[in-house]
């Protein structure tokens, strides 16, 4: 588990940060919240729902039932599309005691040595790479907190309902593979909105609504990861050098440009 820590002028400054191995990180996540803007970057490639989060719903990709089928064994990400918020860590913005936002990082890529790269400049201000880091949290967050407006909506109007998401077996006619604790939308409480109730909806909150309809065309590609991994965890191999050409390997780039 990550173990967070504001990032201190005066306490790291002379510290440097590791980069990630791959997406190791990710390895137990069965979900990750998605944002607005990356919506149509998702749908070739991920199957969407919602997930609720204490009074209130986020949107998300689901990446496995019991792990993550999008993670190889050596770190890699098997997708063209990396979903925005597993990009920024080992960093990640939090809110402080005094609930502003804070750039934290996880302690077990902090290092005292000339590895890595240094968290500060000269100067006391935070380095290219860190600064570079905090801008695309930056967006994310502020993206994540209209995604969240929208998914609220949803909700207001009563259009997230639990699913029981079936992605398949886990063996040739074995026992269905299922992932609890997700919601669907309600297809026929949508088409029963007055129009008043739908005219609330248009936007971010409707864009939400067909991208998750849309991507159920991706549950038989979800099924297919989720065979693959459960067949080289069974063999206890690695996956091949070449999964790429079967997934396609993710660009992991910090860029929140989803024009």
């Amino acid at each position: 588990m990550p173990q967070w820590i504001a990032l201190s002028r005066t306490e790291h400054s002379s510290q440097h940060v590791l980069p990630r191995d791959g997406y190791h990180h990710s390895a137990k996540q069965r979900v990750v919240p998605v944002l607005l803007a990356e919506l149509s970057k998702l749908l070739p490639h991920y199957a969407l729902g919602f997930i609720r989060q204490g009074e209130s719903y986020a949107p998300v990709a689901v990446l496995g039932v019991q792990s993550n089928a999008y993670l190889a064994p050596d770190g890699r990400w098997f997708s063209p599309y990396i979903p925005a918020l597993l990009r920024g860590y080992p960093f990640v913005l939090a809110k402080a005691d005094n609930e502003q936002q804070v750039l934290a990082i996880d302690t077990a890529h902090l290092v005292n040595g000339p590895e890595g790269k240094p968290l500060f400049d000269e100067q006391g201000e935070l380095s290219e790479h860190t600064r570079q880091v905090y801008d695309f949290l930056a967006q994310c967050e502020k993206n994540r907190l209209a995604t969240q407006q929208a998914a609220e909506t949803l909700a207001k109007h009563k259009l997230l309902v639990p699913w029981e998401l079936v992605i398949g077996t886990d063996a040739e006619g074995g026992t269905p593979v299922k992932l609890d604790g997700l919601y669907r939308v309600d297809e026929q409480a949508l088409n029963a909105l007055e129009p008043e109730a739908l005219a609330e909806l248009r936007g971010g909150s409707l864009a939400l609504v067909y991208a998750h309809l849309f991507s159920t065309a991706q549950h038989k590609a979800l099924a297919d990861r989720v065979q693959f991994q459960a067949k080289y965890a069974e063999q206890g191999s690695n996956a091949p050098a070449n999964l790429d050409e079967v997934f396609g390997e993710g660009d992991d780039d910090l860029e929140f440009d989803f024009s």
